[in-house]
């Protein structure tokens, strides 16, 4: 029986009408009063004639976006309660704009269950627990309440489901008539393509969800309003698996997607202005296991970033490529987004700017099957980097893949270990962020392998849980005292796993930013860069390659701070930082040495291409306009010296000290200019 919660009114925003009897089904029963809403004028005069405690907002909506919604709801009811749902809005910095510029509560992605909702409302109201009421008595042979609304949903499920052919159908039509030219009907075509994804899973259909968000992103060019760039080939590829997967019988509402699925090969973003390259990268990409996503223009690069996650970009070389970059890498959370450039012509000149630009990586042009896989393969390992890693330890390996499956996500990768034996190879082989381990296992249980972490300087930082079935005062005490950081009982809730996992990661992460990284420039602090530079030093003499190391100085600075003021001179800092960190290769090391001083290392630059990449380094930032304390203008300079091993030096030791004397030298000569010599 659900617990009455008859104080608490939501509005719920969804066009999709079936989405809408779910969910406002299963809402009602757990005692909330739910008022729908299939547009925003809908949505406006509810607001306007009835109080409403928190709304549920779609992410698109008829004419307009659930963002935008948002933002005009902030006008009137700035604390009302948002949670948002959509198929996009995955990534960091949408992530970012919607919970801190928009003060949404909890972003959803879609497909969700209703009893997803339910757990995160619950945590929106912080609903105490009542205790349970007196068993009504009942006739002998009266359905159980629980029973009856179970059948409900199941009746909901399955009427769903019987319509969904009659919906393809609907969508063969439409499609048809677009390809023979009547472009009006790709938008509604794209509207059931993209119903079929955000609603099919809530229903228990994952695969027709998961074969509609493929179809929904072959469709994409239908919603930038040029539906003339389609490719008809990938379209009738994408009708067909969504075909099968309709016809086909659907798994079990509480199955989830295969891990290896979900982790697959990734999302590679392709910007050419040539709709054949394009068009060859897609299908390159479907033989690779890749998903490839297309843009045509800066603009349309940013907005698919900005919608979903991409593990790399491979752009064209030239003013528009070079662009693209730029804009790339200054989205926010995608300063170090992989890069790849490809080009006719590949000179010294081209590199170098690609260099500047972020690349680790130049194909020849037209790039072969085998260019895109090493493009894939190297852009997509080098992203996936960034993932928090989380360790699985049990030996069951059903408990492994179910909670591997839990977990796994764009922002999370999950290793399964098996063999608890093995747990100090596995840890030094995948350097996880965080490590969940089973507590009964044969041989060492997870309350011995705890503490032998926390005696090993290496893992006495590591956030552990524990996974048990005890949760008596003994347990908890010994969990804590072998050192744990929490632990979590089973049978494992989904939700409650993921919360716990994520806040612990999102703590860790804080901690190695304030340990690691400096607060005003975002660059590495210089203990950090030290050990990460005599790494690169070994790799560079394992694979005989050159290693360039940059000492840079601000050119009057204390100027700066006596006639513009101390904030100005924190931008000036805080800008160049930014600088730093959006330009180069992402294996490149950029941090602050102290004061306006900063060191930058590239392994594989010969003296003659790092100088040309630091020039333009230096006219970008001798470019840009600064504003004083008191509103002027003024822009800065930067001073360098430039060392490469293992010409200048072997040792970081003899890098620095020659760089230093070449700054010095650099000084000396009349500033803004980069010494060699």
């Amino acid at each position: 029986m659900s617990t009455a919660r008859s104080d608490k009114t939501l509005l719920f925003l969804e066009d999709d009408r079936d989405l809408q009897t779910l969910v406002c089904t299963f809402l009602r029963d757990k005692g909330y009063q739910v008022t729908p809403a299939r547009s925003a004028a809908e949505a406006r005069q509810v607001l306007l004639s009835e109080p409403v405690d928190a709304a549920i907002v779609d992410g698109l909506l008829p004419g307009m976006t659930g963002a935008d919604f948002i933002r005009e709801l902030r006008q009137t009811r700035p604390a009302l309660p948002v949670l948002f749902a959509s198929a996009f809005w995955k990534d960091l910095k949408s992530h970012e704009l919607l919970t801190r510029q928009l003060g949404v509560a909890r972003v959803v992605h879609k497909p969700y269950r209703p009893e997803e909702l339910a757990v995160w409302l619950e945590q929106l109201f912080a609903l105490a627990e009542s205790p349970p009421a007196p068993a009504e008595p009942r006739e002998p042979e009266a359905l159980d309440p629980e029973d009856a609304f179970a059948a409900s949903l199941a009746q909901l499920s399955a009427d769903y489901g019987a319509k969904l052919p009659e919906r393809l159908a609907t969508l063969q039509a439409l499609l048809g008539r677009g390809r023979h030219g009547e472009a009006s009907v790709m938008e509604e075509a794209y509207a059931v393509v993209h119903k079929l994804h955000g609603t099919a899973g809530s229903y228990g259909f994952r695969d027709v969800s998961v074969a509609a968000g493929k179809l929904e992103d072959v469709l994409q060019p239908v919603r930038a309003g040029t539906p003339l760039a389609l490719d008809w080939a990938a379209v009738d590829a994408g009708f067909r698996a969504l075909e099968a997967v309709v016809v086909m019988p659907v798994l079990e509402p509480e199955l989830e997607p295969d891990p290896a699925v979900v982790s697959a090969m990734g999302t590679l973003l392709v910007v050419d202005e040539d709709a054949e390259i394009l068009a060859d990268a897609r299908r390159m990409g479907d033989k690779e296991g890749v998903r490839v996503v297309t843009a045509g223009t800066p603009d349309e690069a940013c907005a698919v970033v900005a919608r979903q996650w991409v593990d790399g970009a491979l752009l064209h070389m030239g003013p528009m490529g070079l662009a693209t970059a730029n804009a790339l890498r200054s989205l926010e959370g995608h300063q170090s987004l992989p890069l790849a450039f490809s080009s006719t012509g590949g000179g010294l000149q081209e590199r170098v700017h690609a260099a500047h630009a972020g690349a680790s990586l130049f194909l020849p042009r037209p790039f072969t099957q085998q260019d895109f896989a090493t493009a894939a393969e190297r852009l997509v390992t080098a992203r996936r980097q960034e993932r928090a890693k989380v360790m699985v330890v049990d030996d069951d390996p059903e408990a492994v893949r179910a909670l591997s499956q839990a977990l796994v996500s764009d922002a999370v990768e999950v290793v399964g270990l098996e063999n608890p034996y093995g747990l100090l190879d596995a840890l030094a082989r995948h350097r996880p962020d965080l490590l969940l381990l089973d507590v009964q296992m044969p041989g060492p249980s997870g309350f011995d392998l705890c503490r032998i972490l926390r005696l090993t300087p290496e893992w006495q930082e590591l956030p552990i849980l524990l996974v048990t079935a005890q949760v008596g005062l003994e347990f908890r005490l010994a969990a804590f005292q072998a050192g744990a950081d929490d632990y979590l009982a089973k049978p494992v809730l989904k939700e409650e796993l993921r919360a716990r996992v994520h806040a612990r990661l999102e703590r860790a992460r804080l901690s190695r930013e304030r340990t690691e990284r400096d607060a005003l420039t975002g660059l590495m602090l210089r203990r950090p860069f030290v050990d990460a530079v005599n790494a690169r030093l070994s790799e560079a003499r394992r694979g005989e390659k050159p290693l360039a190391l940059c000492f840079l100085d601000v050119d009057h600075f204390k100027k700066v701070n006596d006639e513009h003021g101390h904030l100005a001179g924190d931008r000036v800092l805080m800008r160049l930082g930014r600088l730093l960190g959006a330009r180069f290769r992402r294996e490149d090391l950029r941090a602050r040495w102290g004061g306006e001083e900063f060191v930058v290392a590239l392994l594989g630059e010969s003296l003659e291409s790092a100088k040309e990449i630091f020039s333009r380094t230096a006219e970008e930032l001798a470019g840009m306009a600064f504003e004083g304390d008191a509103g002027e203008t003024f822009s800065v300079t930067f001073s360098a010296g430039l060392v490469v091993a293992p010409r200048d030096g072997t040792t970081l030791d003899e890098l620095l000290r020659v760089a230093d004397a070449r700054l010095y030298r650099a000084k000396s000569n009349g500033r803004d200019r980069i010494e060699t010599e």
